[in-house]
């Protein structure tokens, strides 16, 4: 464990012992002071909290995060990471159920995902219903922090306070991460492994945010616990959930155009597509060509073309075959860390034939 301050040791000691509070136990009754049962409020939220697995990443990275539930019919919030950089992501729900999830779609800008597993009637969070919280108040976080839960175990709690609101200045490795917006600080460590995509609650169980990243700050080099509020990514999640941000699906029928745009029209191209899924990497740009024009750069990851995800070479492609040559299409890549957009106009530089 990276931390070694009393403080942090001990919350997190709490946060994994307090699960386990048996209901009728001699502490299940015991209010906070506020009135709230504090046993009462943990038996309510652990059935809303998942288990993620899925990829590692380099280096040792972890294969499992956290995630919550946001609708009875199996809608999952969690954070856009490596682990669900594959074709297989399990979930595993707080009754020990292991279930099969599938990305619907994701907001790089936000770096905020939603899976979808094939489930009904289940106990989910409203993200509707979310409140926003000042500083001082206490907070209860929810995760599979070091992936200690792996079946029907609960997810570990911690308790702790929001020290402030304020805007997000961080960086991971040498990059600064995409999102600047809004978080709460915490003083409970929630920075640590599987326990991104988890949620932050209130003494009463009422949502407040979702858990970040392993971040450190730009400003001390310190690492941040911090949670983004649910104000902040009400929007995306309703968008993807509407058909924003998504992968097409294979089974999706839309009329193409006669002469559709590809990479050769817009100057582009990609690095070799030598497996599956070869990340749509930028090998190179012709120069005079509406990419280069644009902005774009050889080693620009490509996310999104227009609003479609693309995680892939060969989606890529795909969706580029949607779009009519003489049509703007707008292509958002990163480039370190930092999200961009280039729009790009095929018929501005000439077609290539």
């Amino acid at each position: 464990m990276r931390r070694t301050l009393i403080r942090p040791l001990l919350t997190l000691l709490l946060g994994v012992l307090l699960p386990a509070i048996p209901a009728g136990s001699a502490l299940a009754g015991v209010a906070g002071h506020d009135g709230y049962s504090l046993s009462g409020v943990i038996a309510q939220v652990q059935p809303k909290i998942v288990k993620i697995y899925g990829a590692g990443g380099f280096q040792g990275m972890e294969a499992y995060q956290s995630g919550l539930l946001i609708s009875p019919e199996g809608h999952i919030l969690t954070i856009w990471s490596h682990v669900l950089d594959t074709d297989v992501i399990t979930v595993n729900l707080s009754d020990g159920r292991r279930l099969e999830a599938h990305l619907l779609g994701a907001d790089p800008r936000l770096e905020v995902a939603v899976l979808k597993i094939d489930a009904k009637d289940l106990p989910a969070f409203r993200i509707d219903e979310a409140v926003e919280v000042e500083a001082g108040t206490r907070v209860l976080a929810f995760s599979n922090l070091f992936g200690v839960a792996t079946g029907n175990e609960p997810a570990s709690v911690q308790h702790g306070t929001v020290s402030v609101r304020t805007e997000l200045s961080a960086r991971r490795g040498t990059f600064e991460t995409p999102y600047h917006g809004p978080v709460y600080v915490l003083d409970v460590v929630t920075n640590n492994p599987g326990a991104a995509g988890g949620a932050l609650v209130t003494r009463r169980g009422q949502l407040v945010a979702m858990l970040g990243k392993e971040l450190r700050s730009t400003l001390n080099n310190t690492w941040l616990n911090y949670a983004i509020p649910m104000a902040e990514l009400r929007k995306s999640v309703d968008e993807i959930r509407a058909g924003k941000f998504i992968a097409r699906q294979e089974a999706e029928t839309s009329k193409k155009p006669d002469r559709p745009l590809d990479l050769n029209r817009l100057g582009i191209v990609l690095v070799p597509d030598v497996v599956e899924r070869t990340p749509p990497y930028v090998e190179s740009v012709r120069p005079g060509s509406p990419a280069a024009k644009a902005g774009l750069r050889a080693d620009d990851l490509v996310m999104l073309v227009g609003d479609r995800l693309v995680a892939s070479c060969k989606t890529v492609q795909a969706e580029l075959g949607y779009i009519d040559f003489e049509d703007q299409v707008k292509v958002t890549a990163l480039r370190g860390q930092e999200l961009r957009e280039f729009v790009l106009q095929s018929s501005a530089a000439g077609d290539a034939p």
